[in-house]
């Protein structure tokens, strides 16, 4: 048989998400209900990334896939999500996406991807792009975070070992630079409540906290209530008049292998966890020192 006469047979790939509640203490996982995301010929997409709306009632979802932003309505009386609307990457080579995230600003309206060096703003309600930051980073573009209290400012990090900060508004040029990593860095975090605290972790195997003062929602401290900060805290603290700098706060060398995931507790913004290549899940704490710093 010649290439010419190959059988026309395709294969086919579902895409599959499943919604899971934690119940009990201590907490265990029960499915609630599973989803159909959709299915397309093998060779069109494979998923990539499924991102949940930061804020509502959660019935909405963003997947992306190879070249396609994807974003889903699920349904309470249906086992299988709807297709609300989609867009595509346009471009020339084979285009795919590597990161994405949605803005938990502007009502939600707003998503950013990664593909390859190149960042992307879209607007979910007409699925068209916002802006676009060309060749935003040297080399691929492995994460994304919005800051969750300044609603143009996001961050990015990539193989080229940098982070970077962005205006949105204005997308010439980055408003901040990290180089502290060796090698790719993976994954980057805002701190929920204390926007300046940033978390990155890399393939060098450490995780760094850094101090991002000067491009903070709060650059000349956190002002707070004598209610807020208990009598332990204050006898402790060191105050000082000083204030805080840019920095690299803390290096953390726990691990043996590359960092591919940093985050912040939901309920404690002082602590965060960090898992490498090898499945270690290490737990950290925010220096106390700095911790009354900024409270005080």
């Amino acid at each position: 048989m010649s290439a010419l006469e190959l059988p026309s047979v395709v294969g086919w790939l579902t895409m599959l998400a499943a919604v899971w509640t934690s119940r009990g203490l201590p907490p265990s996982l029960h499915r609630v209900d599973a989803f159909t995301l959709g299915t397309y010929p093998c060779w069109h997409m494979s998923g990539e990334l499924v991102v949940w709306e930061p804020m509502g009632d959660g019935k909405k979802v963003i997947s992306l896939a190879d070249s396609h932003i994807l974003l889903w309505d699920l349904q309470a009386s249906s086992s299988q999500a709807v297709l609300a609307s989609s867009a595509a990457l346009e471009g020339r080579g084979q285009l795919r996406f590597t990161a994405g995230r949605w803005s938990p600003h502007h009502n939600c309206t707003q998503v950013a991807t990664a593909s390859d060096t190149t960042l992307r703003g879209w607007d979910t309600r007409s699925m068209s792009q916002i802006y676009c930051i060309e060749n935003a980073h040297g080399q691929l573009v492995r994460d994304l975070d919005f800051n969750p209290n300044k609603q143009y400012y996001l961050a990015s990090c990539g193989d080229d070992c940098k982070v970077k900060f962005w205006d949105t508004r204005n997308v010439t040029e980055p408003v901040k630079t990290l180089e502290e990593h060796s090698h790719w860095v993976w994954s980057v975090r805002y701190n929920h409540s204390h926007d300046q605290l940033i978390l990155t972790g890399s393939s060098d195997s450490r995780v760094i906290l850094s101090n991002m003062v000067s491009i903070s929602s709060e650059p000349f401290g956190h002002l707070v209530d004598d209610d807020d900060v208990s009598d332990a805290e204050e006898h402790h603290a060191e105050k000082s008049k000083e204030p805080l700098q840019d920095n690299v706060i803390a290096t953390y060398e726990e691990h043996e292998d590359s960092v591919y995931a940093v985050d912040w507790a939901s309920a404690d913004p002082w602590l965060f966890a960090s898992l490498s290549y090898d499945g270690r899940l290490v737990i950290n704490r925010v220096p106390r020192a700095l911790k009354y710093h900024i409270l005080l």
